[in-house]
């Protein structure tokens, strides 16, 4: 690289010695702070209280940061455990970007532009299968309007493969006015994620059948 022949090898050496778990650490405890202050950063444990056990957290998706107050939402003995889906191609867009969201945030990367051979679950089932949870947004992308949009299949494929695994709809508000599409700068605003009741797939339930069952479980938690 260029910058290895600009740099002094000793400096190289200090910036990746602060690219440590110790400088996850550091810069975990500053983004809470700073969630603190911009949100107020309210968990609401509605429909279940925080638990140390095997879930899919799933939720309403209007905004990058959502990734980051469900994660600040959780109590810190399971922020580590419970791992956010996150799309490849924007989180690893930069060098800081991917060493945020994987030393810090310790996300699943998933590729919105797959290969025809590659399954996009791939990744979320050894994460299951190696006792982690997972925190997942069903809509695949962010959306514009007051209500989610249709749930892709993902939730309902991993809810048959781990029938064992809870599942934990959140909804997540005012989040999009802290961090508009687009926008850079966050805005102060009093943000909360409610938790509501957890919910399983059904024997014989169809796929329609139960992504819609699941939406309706995220958007029954806006008024509550």
């Amino acid at each position: 690289m260029i910058l290895d022949s600009v740099i002094p090898s000793a400096l190289r050496q200090r910036v990746r010695a602060w690219l440590s778990p110790v400088a996850a650490v550091v810069v975990s405890e500053f983004l809470l702070v700073l969630i603190r202050v911009l949100t107020g950063s309210q968990a609401r444990w509605w429909g279940c209280p925080p638990k140390a056990e095997q879930r899919i957290y799933f939720a309403n998706h209007q905004s990058h940061a959502d990734l980051v107050m469900i994660w600040a939402a959780l109590p810190k003995e399971l922020r580590h455990s419970s791992r956010a889906v996150a799309a490849r191609d924007y989180w690893c867009k930069t060098p800081f970007r991917q060493w945020l969201t994987s030393a810090v945030f310790n996300v699943i990367y998933v590729s919105r532009a797959r290969q025809a051979d590659e399954d996009p679950l791939e990744p979320l089932i050894d994460a299951l299968a190696a006792g982690d949870s997972l925190i997942l947004f069903p809509e695949g992308t962010r959306g514009h309007l007051e209500e989610p949009q249709a749930f892709k299949a993902g939730l309902y494929n991993l809810a048959c493969k781990f029938p064992n695994v809870e599942l934990i709809p959140a909804w997540i508000a005012n989040v999009q006015r802290v961090m508009p599409k687009g926008e850079v700068v966050p805005v102060p605003v009093l943000c909360s994620v409610t938790f509501g009741a957890p919910m399983r797939l059904h024997d014989g339930e169809d796929r329609q059948d139960f992504l819609q069952r699941a939406r309706a479980a995220v958007l029954a938690l806006r008024d509550v």
